[in-house]
């Protein structure tokens, strides 16, 4: 199963939205098929109403799918319709897939998927974001703490 990630943050000049299911195996035709194909199309249809976010790290890029929606909207009523419309869209494709997921048993794949979300939480304890909003409201003590203790 991909992560599903969903970052609804509003700050004083407007709003961070970031929804997703962040892929395991971004190079792997079957699973892209398989959990981001069926995404598209409601990541299409949100598109015109929110647009691209713009800045987005290079080295970001990997854990994310095609069909991420990374978008700033300025005004809170597109967060109230569209931003809260797709989050349900991309919550409910993702309880979907739970439904009907099966076990792992393969050790090998097993082993592939822990070092796929091992990669992308050491990603998170060094490029976390939110790591400088953190610093400044509870000092960098416990921030790293927070940071490390939680994704790694």
């Amino acid at each position: 199963m991909p992560f599903f990630g969903a970052d609804l943050v509003t700050l004083p000049g407007g709003h961070l939205i970031a929804l997703d299911m962040q892929p395991l195996f971004r190079d792997d035709p079957a699973y892209q098929a398989k959990y981001t194909q069926p995404l598209l199309p409601i990541f299409e249809s949100y598109q015109q109403h929110l647009p691209w976010g713009g800045d987005f790290p290079e080295e970001a890029r990997p854990f994310f799918s095609p069909a991420f929606l990374w978008t700033r909207p300025k005004e809170t009523e597109l967060v109230e319709t569209q931003v809260f419309a797709a989050f349900k869209d991309y919550l409910q494709m993702y309880l979907d897939f739970v439904d009907r997921a099966e076990p792992v048993t393969d050790v090998e794949t097993l082993r592939n998927i822990e070092n796929s979300q091992l990669s992308y939480l050491h990603y998170r304890a060094e490029k976390d974001p939110a790591r400088g909003m953190f610093n400044r409201f509870y000092g960098s003590e416990w921030t790293e703490e927070y940071i490390h203790g939680f994704f790694v």
